[in-house]
């Protein structure tokens, strides 16, 4: 699909869901470690465990300096707690070898490229993480893809089939006009979320049904698709 297209998905897509508008997380940093958190478990589980990790330390240098079970015990509802310790702290260890200090403000005036390519030398800082902290943190039109998006952009035939995660947000972020890639991240996940769901979507209730290419086939009774 090219732009005009992806204008008229996001043109539907707020008119169901509404219009949003960018604005900043946390600082980078905080925001890296959030996105760290949350890798592989849901918001619901990764904010508290956010949140006691802030409370537990009174800056990221001590927790720089902390033993990782002290940093895994406030963080361990969020899932994966020793794991996700050990990750943050090798990568504040290794933004204070090269940096000097715990700030990533820098990374805001870098281009898009360069900035993601800084952060993805970070242990455990993979394309979709990186590609969060630019975003949420410093507003840069870098694009997450995650399961939601991958899927819904799957069904439109925006990428294709046989596209791996790292292809997609490759694929995407050209696509996707600079000045949108925000609220097409934010509606995307929200369309996944509530209507093109993993199993048995809600295509009678979908606002893309008539754009959308998969529709006919999602949306007939489950014996008919087993005879396609």
């Amino acid at each position: 699909m090219d732009r005009p297209q992806i204008k008229a998905i996001l043109d539907l897509l707020k008119l169901r869901y509404g219009s949003r508008e960018f604005h900043p997380s946390f600082e980078p940093l905080a925001e890296l470690i959030q996105t760290i958190l949350s890798q592989n478990t849901s918001d619901h589980n990764s904010r508290p465990a956010f949140k006691a990790l802030r409370e537990t330390f009174s800056s990221w240098d001590s927790l720089l300096a902390a033993e990782v079970e002290d940093i895994a015990e406030p963080i361990k509802g969020g899932g994966l707690g020793l794991i996700k310790s050990q990750r943050i702290q090798q990568a504040l260890k290794e933004i204070k070898s090269r940096r000097g200090k715990l700030d990533l403000q820098f990374l805001n005036d870098m281009p898009v490229e360069e900035a993601r390519d800084w952060l993805r030398q970070l242990p455990g800082v993979g394309y979709k993480t990186a590609n969060c902290v630019l975003l949420f943190a410093l507003g840069k039109p870098a694009l997450p893809v995650d399961t939601h998006i991958f899927r819904v952009s799957r069904r439109l035939d925006l990428i294709d089939q046989k596209d791996t995660l790292d292809k997609a947000h490759r694929l995407l972020e050209v696509m996707v006009p600079r000045e949108d890639i925000y609220e097409f991240h934010v509606l995307m996940i929200e369309h996944g979320r509530r209507t093109c769901i993993a199993q048995r979507p809600r295509c009678a209730q979908c606002v893309l049904k008539d754009i959308c290419p998969s529709f006919s086939k999602l949306a007939a009774p489950p014996a008919d698709r087993r005879d396609k």
